[in-house]
């Protein structure tokens, strides 16, 4: 369906004025994909609807102007992200760096980073197709310089920093072994980076940390608020709950490291991220849900087999269609939709950053664009936002749904989560996204794997991230 005719279709159904707040939501997903930039995956077409600020032309650190090349989703060469990555692009430009370690087992264009999503299979159409039925952020932006583990620890609490009384920040993903979390294995370790951006002043500690996280504000609710994390591994990288010793629980079993903490017992799903889909489908919505794919249904380079836009795509369709005991997830469910990090692809649109060196996040924040898309019955179709927005405003709007108040309480520059962050910034508030007064229609988005695919797939522990 063309630009035009799916947002005609979908303005049948926009009932309302842009003043109406329809809060609270009963059920909020926040789905984390993997490792792309807007003018990467979105960069097939750069004009898909009014408003959207996607650019087809880089600049190399030559000084040279390129047009970005297509490769497809499931490529066979990945691009460096970590923060060494992170200021070699901001400084020189994003082929400053080294951009695969395992090119040598596939063919790359002349400039790796300076890339699209190539969508002439409609590969990545069902992204394209919920950005124009909903809401898409031009200025959203990771709150780390870096790579997936810290990501996660601050979509999940508001910062990676290993405790409350520290100014310091977990950097990058843990080395020695491949695992992450408090049931890591003993010679795991992930490096610290300080206020002035170094990673080599502080020794790197073992990936478990202790502080208040987003789900002790749910956990401690006055009605006690419901939620679950799905993951595909339990000390894989993307399972951030791992790192927080009051929510793992460590335990020796059987000779190794495994979490049983209550609270993850109760709601943290480790070994099955398809279970999100099969809850939704059972009228099993936790309250807050954070979902993560499989590493074949996440967007991350070398390790996707391209259907993460389809399986996106049935999480979105799933509380689209689903009815419980006479409730429409539809009518009550808001859906964040977000990419964890930039993933080393080339992006037009600077990050903002801390320049105090003495404010909190100095040294570490805030990283490279990410696509948001926001999804709900009361948001507009084809609704593009020019506000600033990072992970803490995520936190942020939950909290406020819910009534949480703050993770961190703001009374010194080390527990200023990123959620207080966001509250005391000028940066944008993600309730514009949810302007209309009566719900939308749901319609269907189509992708090429329908939910059963999913749902069918064989189980593996494979991690959804790599490096």
């Amino acid at each position: 369906m063309t630009r035009c005719k799916l947002l005609a279709f979908f303005a049948v159904f926009a009932m309302g004025s842009a003043a109406a707040k329809p809060l609270p939501f009963k059920h909020i997903i926040v789905v984390v994909q993997e490792n792309r930039t807007p003018d990467n995956l979105f960069g097939s077409n750069p004009n898909f609807e009014p408003g959207v600020d996607i650019s087809s032309k880089q600049v190399l650190s030559t000084g040279q102007t390129v047009s970005l090349t297509p490769v497809p989703l499931a490529l066979c060469y990945d691009v460096n992200h970590t923060h060494e990555s992170f200021e070699s692009a901001l400084k020189r430009g994003f082929d400053a760096e080294p951009y695969s370690k395992n090119v040598s087992r596939c063919s790359y264009p002349a400039h790796p980073q300076y890339t699209y999503v190539d969508n002439s299979s409609g590969t990545v159409t069902p992204y394209f197709d919920i950005a124009l039925a909903n809401g898409f952020a031009n200025r959203m932006f990771q709150t780390n310089q870096g790579p997936s583990f810290p990501a996660h620890q601050f979509l999940f609490g508001g910062t990676s920093a290993p405790s409350v009384s520290t100014p310091l920040f977990a950097a990058e993903n843990p080395t020695g072994g491949g695992q992450s979390g408090c049931d890591a294995s003993a010679r795991s370790r992930v490096a610290l980076i300080d206020k002035n951006g170094k990673e080599t002043t502080n020794k790197p500690i073992y990936p478990c940390f202790e502080h208040p996280v987003l789900s002790d504000l749910l956990d401690n609710a006055a009605n006690s608020i419901t939620w679950r994390y799905y993951a595909q591994s339990s000390n894989g990288l993307w399972t951030a709950p791992n790192a927080i010793r009051h929510v793992c629980g460590p335990q020796a079993v059987g000779g190794k490291t495994v979490c049983k903490g209550a609270e993850w017992l109760k709601n943290v799903v480790p070994d099955d991220a398809s279970q999100a889909l099969s809850d939704i489908m059972n009228c099993k919505l936790q309250a807050v849900s954070w979902v993560t794919p499989t590493a074949a249904e996440s967007d991350h380079a070398q390790i996707n087999d391209g259907t993460g836009p389809s399986w996106v795509a049935s999480i979105v369709n799933a509380v689209g269609s689903t009815t419980c005991r006479g409730e429409r997830y539809w009518d009550d469910t808001a859906i964040f939709i977000t990419w964890d990090d930039w993933g080393g692809w080339a992006d037009h649109v600077a990050p903002f950053k801390v320049t105090n060196a003495t404010a909190w996040g100095a040294g570490y924040t805030y990283g490279f664009r990410v696509p948001l898309l926001v999804v709900s019955a009361y948001t507009p179709p084809g609704q593009v936002s020019n506000s600033v927005f990072d992970f803490g405003s995520i936190l942020l709007y939950i909290e406020r749904n819910f009534g949480l108040g703050y993770i961190g309480s703001g009374a010194t520059i080390y527990d200023d989560y990123a959620d207080y962050q966001a509250a005391g910034s000028t940066r944008g508030n993600l309730e514009e996204f949810f302007g209309l007064i009566l719900p939308k229609a749901f319609v269907a988005i189509p992708s090429a794997k329908p939910p059963q695919y999913f749902l069918d797939a064989p189980k593996t522990l494979v991690s959804p991230d790599d490096d």
